[in-house]
């Protein structure tokens, strides 16, 4: 039995957000963000939305691509740290949005790695026999907690949804391996310092800005470039592969030189590594979904083709799995 990727959605909010429109709070021009970053712009969400809009909607167009109806989904496993509430669970609100009243549902919190968790998460379920058909998605609205005068976080994030449906499988194709890690030793790295049982949300934690996304930029993009390449290898080791054996890679799209030295690090080329971080920007959980969402409707990918997906995030969190398409 192999839980294999019967269908693949996205969704993105309508406001696009240039560079232009950032520059002059960050104190920098459309070339230098792009030089930075690789990002000629990003969605942000609407007023009235939230995260569970952008979810049921990628959910929606998922389940359209692999012929299932909501009835037919046992599970909903979804990854955010930008949830509508802190509870109920937002897989909750997806699951009552679209009506698919035969499964339970429930969030995962494991930053830019969410996606990954929750596929390992919803793949486990599918292993022990305890579910057929899994939505698995990942949403973020990273835009409503950004200090938009800090040049380190206001240029990276956009806002996007992303999502798989997951079924049983007797087939060779699917999801061969999968391997999570944390450390939480480096939790420090990037992290939203108030608003939890920690530090709950107070007159002097919003006075001193304490509820938006920061991060220790340095620090974390030595650590992603080694925890991606460390995990690539080790899978691709378990499967006696190398990276040229791999005809797609589909890493979180953190920014574009991150993308580039694991690229160098691994030697491959980068037309094997899918690219919609110009396009979206840094969707946390969201953006490995959303960008193979967007390979396997490029129609590049034939049958037998070797998918590698990596991810690196906040806790921190890292992973790497293997799909045959």
């Amino acid at each position: 039995m192999i839980a294999q990727i019967a269908g693949s959605g996205a969704y993105v909010p309508v406001r696009r957000v240039t560079n232009q429109e950032l520059a002059a709070a960050v104190g920098l021009d459309d070339a230098g963000i792009r030089r930075r970053t690789g990002i000629h712009e990003r969605r942000w969400a609407g007023k009235d939305q939230a995260a569970s809009d952008l979810a049921t909607e990628a959910v929606r167009a998922a389940m359209e691509r692999a012929g299932s109806a909501a009835n037919d989904l046992d599970a909903i496993v979804l990854a955010t740290t930008s949830p509508d509430m802190w509870f109920p669970s937002t897989a909750c609100l997806v699951q009552r949005n679209i009506q698919a009243s035969n499964a339970f549902a429930l969030d995962v919190s494991a930053s830019c790695c969410g996606f990954l968790f929750a596929l390992s998460v919803a793949e486990q379920f599918i292993r022990s026999g305890q579910v057929k058909t899994v939505a698995v998605v990942a949403a973020e609205i990273k835009s409503r907690f950004l200090d938009r005068s800090d040049p380190a976080t206001a240029i990276l994030f956009g806002d996007g949804a992303g999502a798989v449906i997951l079924k049983k499988s007797a087939e060779e194709a699917g999801l061969l391996s999968i391997r999570i890690y944390s450390d939480g030793s480096k939790s420090g790295m990037i992290r939203i310092p108030a608003g939890g049982s920690r530090r709950p949300i107070s007159e002097k934690s919003l006075a001193e800005n304490q509820h938006v996304i920061r991060m220790k930029g340095g620090s974390l993009f030595k650590a992603a470039v080694q925890k991606l390449t460390d995990v690539t290898h080790e899978i691709l080791k378990i499967h006696r592969l190398q990276p040229a054996d791999i005809d797609h890679f589909v890493f979180h799209q953190a920014n574009g030189r991150l993308l580039s030295a694991v690229a160098k690090r691994l030697q491959i080329p980068r037309d094997r590594i899918v690219l919609t971080l110009d396009r979206y920007g840094n969707t946390s959980s969201a953006s490995l979904p959303m960008a193979l969402d967007d390979l396997l409707r490029s129609g590049r990918v034939r049958p037998g083709d070797l998918i590698f997906l990596g991810a690196f995030g906040g806790g921190i969190n890292w992973g790497g799995a293997l799909v045959r398409s």
